[in-house]
């Protein structure tokens, strides 16, 4: 597939489309079931749309539907959205859409893809597994959404908005058990208050056993640590709350206000590991050429780089039962509160909204990594807030909106990298604190002018600013230090700091022969701020220039077909690798890459027991030029500088090269007895790798995972069953992959993986 391609296959979908729109001329003959003619309403371009008629690619996912499908947390979100690509590695989220992600803990670097509760800005992978409950629906938007939603949106955004307050009293909660122990429990209840609002309390408690069993003895060689004996990992205790508030004390005045609190204790999943310094694993000893699947990087003194390009050492791994750390599992403990507000007033020529949110997470615990080293944590915390006053109106039809952002965000990082096999008490390797203070401020304005009563011109702008300042404070080696909090051993304090501005804007057009049919194009650029690496070293701002053009069907009561094709141009990607934990981690900027495909969906009612869902996704992602650093296995005299590697031609990580999912509800109507529901859903995701080197033993294959679930529910609907099973392959995915050295002391090769099967029932309720 190349560009031609989808230009061609944009083409051929405006011409079905156009098709279609002059079949759908004359009335459609009405329909009787309801769930035929429901609207979706979605919020994505900061006023309630039918999700019809919103020109931008976009998938919507209503609370309901997220429990029957089993998503429970931000992961599992993508078994809804085809096009969202989420993993963990340990307790940090990893999003991408559309090929475009980040990989990265850099307290300096931010997301590629916008994440919002309530339109509160999420920026830190720490936080966004914790904080997801009691959702009315979730909007995934594929593009730069630059205009709009501002800094860190190059490959788009995902909007949470939590159920509100309802005008009457109700009740609604599920609980669940499955195996590993799983528990899932949540709920809430609205409380009115007269006719000026109303307040709703939830809550959601959630566990489960660990995923992964490790059958080695953990050991220490010193009394200044005790390994923890646990034989599992990649458990989960969570639980959290939220009171919200409406009121419309006025007409035409809305105040939405909810403040939350979330804890989170687990162990992480602790990473599957091969020593590539092993007889069984090494390049070998040639001063001339590579071995067991190493491939010859670069020429030194005496001998030859190797790196791990075509090695298997993953096929080696069980992904259920393998040796965890010499020392053990860690374990991770996170608190998290938020205050959030949206305040609106309509005076009738225009609405004026305010938007904002603060939250405080601390974070603290230890994490073991391969083969023997412990990542200490001593009470991380991130303060963030975040600002938005927008003013929106509509004037003989033109639609326009503008508008100010400003956002804060306090980091302060304190840990290190301990080996208890270095020295009596043992040692740090390195030890960080990483104090980052990041700041931006925008403005922003977008127009919809209707040309004719069928085609409407759009267009805006945004501009923003970005700070960023730090002091980098390092340890360095802190022989015999024991795992303690370190505050007097000699270091040294770097001061960095970063600036940066960029002018966003989107061009397009919307054409709508009849309210059934949307057909757009656009062009949108997307920035990322720049800013320094975990080492101090500075890196350039993320742009991309995307262009697209789509279809949006509706036909036969609420049948939908949308199809878009997309070609993206990248200039500095930021990418991000842990080579050496001793250092830290580091960000380079791709030269340029480009991304262009077709994605197509499809929602079908081909009864009125039938609900039938199809989507394809057909993408290529590579690099044009990247120049990166590598780590690499030398035999000969060992280069005093870090040596590149052009990296042009690979593929971007995360980038399944086809998506295809497909899924089907039937509803066996019982009568007065009620409704059964039987539920399948079934993805298939090509291959793609998980790091920027296209290592082998980074690919993820192409695989299938498919769910299947049967609920009931009597006539009143007062109450359901579910009975589920989710991943019925048992097939785990590699969730982190990398090759990471500590020169002199280690070269290895890391996994982590995504659940196996689960199964369980689940109770509901809804008075």
């Amino acid at each position: 597939m190349n560009g031609r391609t989808v230009l061609v296959l944009m083409a051929s979908a405006s011409a079905l489309a156009g098709g279609v729109a002059q079949a759908q001329t004359a009335p459609a003959a009405p329909q009787d079931n309801a769930q035929l003619t429901d609207e979706i309403i979605v919020t994505a371009q900061n006023r309630a749309q039918s999700v019809q008629n919103v020109p931008i690619a976009i998938s919507v996912i209503s609370g309901d539907a997220l429990k029957d499908k089993g998503v429970t947390d931000f992961t599992s979100v993508q078994k809804v959205s085809p096009a969202l690509q989420v993993t963990n590695d340990t307790n940090n989220t990893r999003v991408s859409v559309r090929g475009v992600g980040s990989l990265t803990n850099n307290e300096a670097q931010d997301q590629s893809i916008a994440v919002n509760i309530d339109g509160e800005y999420i920026n830190r992978p720490t936080i966004l597994n914790a904080a997801i409950f009691d959702l009315d629906r979730v909007e995934v938007l594929r593009g730069p959404q630059g205009t709009l939603y501002g800094r860190n949106s190059t490959g788009g955004a995902v909007n949470f908005i939590t159920r509100k307050p309802g005008d009457s009293f109700a009740v609604n909660g599920t609980a669940s058990y499955g195996n590993f122990n799983q528990v899932l429990v949540d709920g809430g209840v609205d409380v009115p208050l007269g006719d000026v609002g109303g307040v709703r309390v939830a809550g959601f408690y959630r566990s489960h056993d660990g995923y992964t069993t490790h059958p080695n003895t953990p050991f220490s060689p010193t009394s200044a640590f005790t390994p923890s004996k646990t034989a599992e990992s990649d458990t989960d205790n969570t639980g959290g709350g939220r009171v919200s508030l409406r009121l419309k004390p006025a007409a035409g005045f809305t105040v939405d206000a909810a403040v939350e609190h979330v804890e989170q204790t687990l162990i992480p999943a602790a990473q599957a590991w091969q020593d590539m310094a092993s007889a069984a694993n090494n390049p070998g000893s040639s001063t001339t050429s590579c071995a067991n699947g190493w491939a010859v990087a670069y020429a030194v003194a005496g001998g030859v780089g190797c790196v791990p390009k075509n090695t298997n050492t993953l096929s080696k791994i069980d992904r259920s039962n393998y040796a965890s750390p010499l020392i053990g599992v860690g374990s991770l403990h996170q608190i998290s509160t938020a205050a959030r507000a949206r305040i609106a007033y309509d005076f009738g020529p225009a609405t004026l909204t305010y938007t904002g949110g603060y939250r405080t997470t601390k974070n603290n615990g230890a994490n073991t990594l391969s083969p023997a080293f412990v990542f200490t944590n001593f009470g991380g915390r991130v303060k963030t807030q975040s600002h938005e006053l927008r003013l929106n109106g509509n004037v003989h039809g033109i639609e326009w909106q503008t508008g100010a952002f400003y956002f804060r965000e306090k980091q302060n990082t304190n840990g290190g990298l301990y080996s208890p096999f270095i020295g009596p008490n043992g040692s740090y390797v390195n030890y960080f604190r990483h104090p980052t203070l990041s700041e931006s401020v925008s403005g922003f304005a977008q127009v919809e002018v209707p040309l004719t009563t069928q085609l409407t011109a759009v267009g805006g702008a945004r501009y923003t600013h970005d700070v960023r300042s730090a002091t980098f404070t390092n340890y360095f080696f802190a022989f015999n230090s024991g795992p303690i909090e370190l505050t007097n051993q000699p270091s040294a304090s770097t001061p960095l700091h970063y600036s940066g501005s960029k002018f966003t804007w989107l061009a397009g057009l919307n054409y709508k022969p009849n309210t059934d049919t949307l057909l757009y194009a656009k062009v949108s650029t997307g920035y990322k701020a720049g800013g320094f690496d975990g080492t101090g070293k500075t890196f350039n701002p993320e742009n991309n220039t995307a262009y697209e053009g789509g279809a949006k069907l509706r036909f036969s009561g609420n049948n939908t077909f949308n199809v878009a094709g997309f070609y993206y141009d990248y200039k500095d990607l930021q990418n991000d690798v842990l080579l050496n934990p001793a250092v830290g981690a580091q960000t380079f900027n791709a030269g340029s890459a480009k991304i262009y495909g077709v994605e197509a969906e499809a929602n079908l009612h081909p009864s009125r027991a039938d609900t039938v869902s199809i989507a394809v996704n057909l993408m290529h992602a590579t690099y044009r030029k990247f120049q990166a650093s590598v780590a690499a296995f030398t035999n000969g005299v060992v280069p005093t500088t870090p040596q590149t590697l052009e990296l042009g031609g690979n593929r971007l990580p995360q980038a399944p090269n086809a998506i295809v999912s497909v899924g089907w509800d039937h509803v066996f109507d019982l009568g007065g007895a009620g409704t059964i529901t039987a539920s399948a859903y079934s993805r298939y995701k090509g291959n793609y790798y998980l790091d920027f080197y296209n290592y082998n033993d980074s690919k993820q294959i192409g695989h299938t995972q498919s769910d299947f679930s049967l609920e009931y529910k009597p006539a009143n609907k007062h109450y359901s069953v579910q009975a589920f099973v989710r991943n019925i392959e048992n097939y785990r995915l590699i969730a982190y992959a990398g090759n990471t050295v500590v020169p002199g002391v280690a070269n290895i090769y890391n996994w982590q993986f995504t659940p196996p099967r689960t199964y369980g029932v689940r109770l509901g309720i809804d008075f």
